[in-house]
């Protein structure tokens, strides 16, 4: 019986799709109509794009213009001066008197015991308006033989670095004689291979055997020999800086010890002293005089 059911299902259900086919409906006529009232968009999206005849790319006229010799030498100054520009704090640091002031700053920070206080940025801003101060005779010169000239069109590009450089080297020679760190200048040369030692002036010779002068020293040896000098005495100025400080951690820590407080931390109990002592010595005039004076006047 149930055999018989599923087979008249079977039946029913091949009839059915054995049925009469439907025909096919045409496919909807997406075209638009045109007229007057089209909009020219519509006309626009509905065709396809030409391309002109000569379809080679064409560089931009600025473009184009770059590719000239004279602004081909034009771009290369822009980016000569834009280099210089990007390394400006390192011509600060290594050409002028910065380098001292921003150490002997750290370290009297330091010799506190303030390791937050004064905050560095206050440092540096100390820093570089005691450089303006001290720079000014220098730049002053360097304005009035060559920069001057050179913007109003008077001497070339080259002969202002070379004119400029004067006053600088002036002033780091000036540095380097002050406080006898000519060693520095020697080692420098030595590596540069302008010559190893100076030539001695031998005893009853016609001629002495001549010896290097600071206009022989080349840039090259100059400068750094000047930012060691800078480094060695800002050191100097540090370590007598330190002194007082010193004795004062040396005294607190000596009572501490003879009171039997072996855990209270000697530098917290000298830190309000010496912020006393430095206080009433005014040391932040003595410290900033003492750098000004040490750069001669």
């Amino acid at each position: 019986m149930t055999h018989r059911v599923i087979f008249l299902q079977g039946c029913i259900i091949a009839a059915l799709l054995a049925g009469p086919a439907r025909p096919a409906q045409a496919a909807p006529d997406l075209t638009l109509p045109l007229s007057s009232s089209t909009p020219s968009v519509v006309l626009a999206q509905a065709q396809p794009a030409e391309l002109p005849a000569d379809s080679s790319l064409q560089l931009p006229d600025f473009l184009s213009d770059a590719t000239e010799r004279s602004q081909v030498s034009s771009l290369i100054k822009l980016i000569i001066i834009i280099t210089v520009l990007s390394l400006a704090p390192a011509i600060i640091v290594m050409f002028t008197c910065f380098t001292r002031i921003i150490v002997v700053l750290a370290l009297t920070r330091q010799a506190l015991g303030t390791s937050q206080l004064p905050p560095t940025q206050i440092l540096v801003g100390l820093a570089i308006l005691l450089t303006v101060l001290i720079m000014a005779p220098t730049w002053s010169q360097l304005n009035s033989q060559a920069l001057s000239p050179y913007l109003s069109g008077k001497i070339s590009g080259s002969q202002a670095v070379e004119l400029g450089q004067v006053p600088l080297r002036a002033f780091m020679i000036r540095q380097i004689d002050t406080y006898h760190n000519g060693a520095d200048v020697w080692m420098f040369i030595e590596h540069t291979g302008l010559r190893s030692e100076p030539e001695p002036v031998l005893a009853g010779a016609d001629q002495p055997a001549p010896q290097l002068t600071w206009a022989d020293v080349p840039n090259r040896a100059l400068v750094p020999a000047f930012v060691i000098s800078e480094l060695k005495t800002a050191f100097l100025m540090g370590f007598k800086i330190y002194l007082p400080f010193l004795v004062i951690d040396m005294v607190v820590a000596s009572i501490l010890i003879s009171m039997g407080m072996f855990m209270l931390p000697p530098v917290l109990v000298s830190l309000p002293f010496k912020i006393l002592l430095f206080v009433l010595v005014n040391g932040w005039h003595l410290l900033t005089g003492s750098l000004l004076q040490s750069f001669g006047p």
